[in-house]
């Protein structure tokens, strides 16, 4: 038997739009400045909406209120350190405070 598991990187991500215009966060990567939405990793024994409403308040102080699944999206990359990862994404759309 095969001891090894497939284990994804599960993470989440709050879209936040207001009168046309999107909420996002400066990242600094190993590619230079990026823009991205409100985003991180799944915490232990946390729900992915619960995830998504603490890294949203984390990154930008605004309290995010989700009001649907936007989607749950599968896409294989590296991590930080080169590493190949295949990444497991929950996005939801809603609102902030």
């Amino acid at each position: 038997m095969n001891s090894s598991r497939w284990k994804p990187s599960v993470t989440v991500a709050a879209v936040i739009a207001h009168e046309g215009r999107y909420l996002l966060v400066e990242e600094q990567t190993r590619d230079g400045l990026r823009l991205n939405t409100p985003a991180g990793h799944l915490e232990p024994g946390e729900s992915p909406q619960d995830g998504a409403v603490r890294e949203a308040l984390e990154e930008t102080g605004r309290v995010f209120t989700p009001e649907a699944l936007l989607g749950v999206y599968m896409a294989a990359s590296h991590d930080a350190r080169g590493e190949p990862t295949t990444w497991l994404r929950f996005a939801y759309c809603g609102r902030a405070g």
